[in-house]
């Protein structure tokens, strides 16, 4: 294991630098789910690119996709050494709600210790991070493994291009272990690394009655109102313990092993700050599970939007002729999300009633992943965080998903190390994301000594 200290002490001279270009990198707003955001997505891929290239990278390409391109460098100086294949994506989520960012989304504020910005968090900060550790390490000679780069811009519509793209480049791919960099860490006190997360199914589903809406006075009584319909349809999903109903829904659901509990039960959790987090005046989730468990163990159900009938200001008596409810599933890994489409249907069959149609668009689905925590390279990972933070790494079960990782392992054969520096509180996806700048740096220095201990 090498001692990385010139590519430390220039991460440590660099701060303001780096920052100025990480605000730079944050004014593009490449949002992938947005037609009206391509060209910014293009402008977007073509920053990564000039900035592996500025960092000494060769084979630098932006390579098209079905979709968003991919941006890809390597430099592979580093004779029988293992090979990295540092992931990441540059595009990001939507702003809405716009009117209650208190900054503009793509206009970075830096409030206390603070960075505002739509990507400040998920991930533009995590992948620049990186990207500044790998050049610390090139321009200081101190780079003793093999390193491919590989940002993708669809990570945030569930990457649908990327298993063609990864089947079609195995040998450009080619690697030992996988670094991921779309991660976060419990605190800033407190560095931890996830060793699962979550699949995702996501779906669309609208239900019909009249061809056109009617008045609720002339008409209201006499046929079932879709806004109603899709309500009970909805409350019909669980039961009064919390438990989805779909049939044979927790059939591939994995136990928790009583180790497995004991370790989540460790973690420095507290419900207050949770509560914190959220706003929420209380908790609420499937019986016999700790909070803990809950975001990390199990899967859920959750409604991600509502539209039917008249939302305007004042008052229209109108009887809407159509309702429709984005639903979305957290997936423990072993469900497969073809299987859990499956299962919403033969829920929404055996439920519907006559009197209504619906119809039901799978938008997006990826299946959950298990890190084993003894290799090499998560042991590298967690002496990194060791160095950086001067406190142990817990292990912690991921809620969320990154469908990257079960298709490298698939496809590829190859684990991924989970290591990034969001954290639960950054308000990605939502109003004011933002980033801990002090973490920020030390993200820095802990790409930087992760590559060092596997030289």
């Amino acid at each position: 294991m090498s001692n990385p200290k010139k590519a430390l002490r220039q991460a440590a001279g660099q701060q303001a630098a780096y920052l100025q270009e990480y605000q730079e990198y944050l004014r593009i707003p490449s949002v992938s789910t947005l037609s009206e955001h391509k060209a910014d997505i293009e402008r977007c891929a073509e920053w990564v690119a000039a900035q592996m290239r500025g960092m000494g990278l060769i084979n630098v390409q932006i390579l098209p996709t079905a979709g968003h391109p991919v941006v890809f460098g390597e430099w592979l100086q580093a004779a029988d050494k293992p090979t990295v294949l540092m992931y990441g994506h540059y595009d990001v989520q939507p702003v809405d709600p716009l009117n209650e960012w208190h900054s503009g989304p793509f206009e970075p504020s830096i409030r206390g210790d603070y960075l505002y910005a739509r990507g400040a968090s998920d991930m533009k900060g995590q992948g620049h991070a990186f990207l500044k550790a790998l050049e610390a390490l090139l321009q200081n000679g101190e780079l003793g493994v093999n390193v491919k780069v590989f940002f993708e811009g669809e990570e945030e519509i569930g990457s649908p291009s990327l298993p063609t793209f990864i089947a079609e480049h195995k040998e450009l791919l080619k690697s030992d272990v996988v670094l991921n960099c779309d991660s976060g860490i419990m605190g800033i006190n407190q560095p931890s690394m996830v060793y699962g997360l979550r699949g995702l199914a996501y779906f669309e589903l609208w239900v019909h009655t009249a061809s056109q809406d009617l008045h609720s006075g002339t008409f209201g009584g006499s046929i079932y109102n879709p806004a109603q319909a899709l309500a009970d349809l909805i409350a019909g999903m669980h039961d009064k313990k919390g438990r989805i109903t779909l049939p044979g829904f927790y059939e591939k659901v994995r136990k928790l092993s009583g180790k497995e509990r004991r370790q989540l039960a460790k973690l420095p959790y507290d419900e207050p700050t949770w509560l914190g987090i959220t706003g929420a005046p209380g908790l609420h989730g499937e019986k016999g599970f700790s909070t803990v468990e809950r975001v990390g163990a199990r899967p859920t159900l959750e409604v991600n939007g509502l539209l039917s009938g008249f939302t305007g200001e004042g008052s229209k008596t109108v009887l809407p002729a159509k309702a429709m409810a984005k639903l979305s599933m957290r997936l423990i890994p072993d469900q497969d999300p073809d299987e859990v489409e499956q299962q919403l249907r033969q829920y929404l069959a055996a439920n519907a009633p006559s009197t209504i149609r619906w119809e039901l668009k799978a938008l997006a689905g990826s299946k959950g992943a298990l890190t084993p925590t003894d290799t090499i390279w998560m042991k590298a990972a967690g002496k990194a965080l060791k160095q950086t933070f001067d406190v142990k790494p817990v292990f912690e079960l991921g809620g969320g998903s990154v469908p990257i990782v079960i298709m490298l392992k698939e496809l590829l054969g190859v684990d991924s190390v989970m290591l990034g520096f969001g954290m639960r509180d950054d308000n990605i996806h939502g109003p004011n994301e933002h980033q801990h700048l002090p973490t920020y740096f030390k993200g820095i220095e802990t790409y930087i000594r992760f590559l060092a201990n596997l030289d």
